[in-house]
């Protein structure tokens, strides 16, 4: 038998001709061994380092009586907190919190199985839920029980057996230029004006323009860095700021004059907000915040805001998010070019542009057609 010192395993040939590696982890109710097998030394010691590394980041425990429930509790604060964002790590929580733990958290982690699973999905469907939710519990459960699979909890993530639910499209519903202009004449004089005017005329996501602080604007120029965006915390009813979406999230935006001139009136009318506040005002460099200078609550901004605009410009119930798809929408009516697009809105790929706004660029059948008249003569 070899060792490898107090605690750190043991390699054996068994009788059969294969190897065993053995480890020690820490129960409630005391030490146990655990195994893990394969052909080749080698490979019982690739299986033992694996297994050792999990055990120490106090993933890896007795799983005889392991409940989902608690197993998740150890996934989320061992696997997911601090190795992704903190707007993922909330929303994977309020996931197994509200919708995976009231459900499966009883069941033994070892008895966990795909109609488990399948179940679960049928009935949040039919209970109203959005596919687009539904699938975001699947993402969930697939990265939470691949990770008990790989570390020997489970023999196999049951996650993987299940057909993923289909994501509900948002329908897109972006303003024409005229409806544009009456939103845009309708919130002329509010205190939050420029707000929508950038939404527009820049196609910024609504967390990038209420994470926007001032130093990350220069009038001179015209132009605004985006560095961060608003994000939900814990149960999704908190507030923080934290990093973009994506790497090509992180961009340097040029403002059309109109937008420039928004902010210079909003930064007057902010300055004028703070000396009417005195002390209760909290600085904190936001572009856009509250009247006491805090973070702006996009539910609020939605309901006291921006329903209001709408209904005073006698406008359809679009979304926040459609005046993105309405910068896209009339710059595509423009005919600038994709990649120029992908760039303003900080997708991570002109594709992404492309699979989300095509339909919207204008007589691209045609052009083809026409294209391959004349080719072909």
């Amino acid at each position: 038998m070899g060792r490898r010192g107090n605690g750190e395993g043991t390699i054996r040939k068994r009788k059969d001709g294969r190897w065993e590696g053995r480890y020690t982890v820490q129960t409630p109710d005391g030490a146990k061994q655990k195994t893990v097998y394969g052909k080749t030394r080698k490979e019982v010691s690739e299986k033992l380092t694996e297994a050792m590394a999990g055990r120490d980041k106090g993933l890896v425990f007795d799983t005889k009586g392991l409940m989902v429930s608690e197993y998740l509790g150890r996934w989320l604060e061992d696997s997911v907190r601090g190795s992704v964002r903190e707007s993922t790590y909330s929303r994977d929580k309020y996931l197994v919190d509200a919708h995976i733990r009231p459900a499966l958290g009883r069941l033994k982690l070892k008895n966990l199985n795909a109609m488990h699973l399948q179940r679960l999905y049928r009935e949040k469907l039919d209970s109203g839920l959005s596919g687009s939710t539904v699938l975001k519990i699947h993402h969930a459960l697939h990265k939470a029980l691949s990770e008990a699979a790989r570390l020997r909890l489970i023999p196999h993530s049951p996650a993987a057996d299940v057909k993923a639910p289909k994501a509900s499209s948002k329908e897109m519903r972006p303003l024409s230029a005229p409806e544009a202009g009456r939103l845009l004449e309708a919130a002329r004089g509010d205190r939050l004006e420029a707000f929508y005017v950038l939404a527009i005329h820049t196609g910024m996501r609504r967390g990038e323009l209420l994470g926007l602080k001032w130093e990350d604007v220069d009038l001179d120029t015209s132009t605004v860095r985006v560095r961060r965006t608003l994000t939900r915390t814990g149960n999704g009813r908190g507030l923080a700021l934290g990093e973009t979406k994506t790497g090509t999230g992180r961009r340097t935006i040029r403002m059309t004059p109109r937008a420039a001139e928004a902010l210079k009136r909003h930064r007057v009318r902010q300055a004028e907000e703070k000396l009417a506040a005195g002390g209760v005002y909290e600085d904190r460099g936001l572009v856009f915040a509250g009247e006491t200078g805090n973070l702006i609550n996009p539910s609020n901004l939605r309901q006291r805001s921006f329903a209001a605009l709408l209904e005073k410009a006698e406008l359809p119930r679009v979304t926040l998010h459609d005046l993105r798809h309405t910068c896209a929408s009339l710059l595509f009516q423009q005919n600038v070019h994709p990649k120029i697009v992908q760039e303003l809105l900080g997708h991570a790929s002109v594709a992404i542009t492309l699979d989300t706004y095509s339909h919207m660029q204008p007589g691209m059948g045609g052009e083809a057609a026409d294209a391959m008249g004349n080719a072909l003569g």
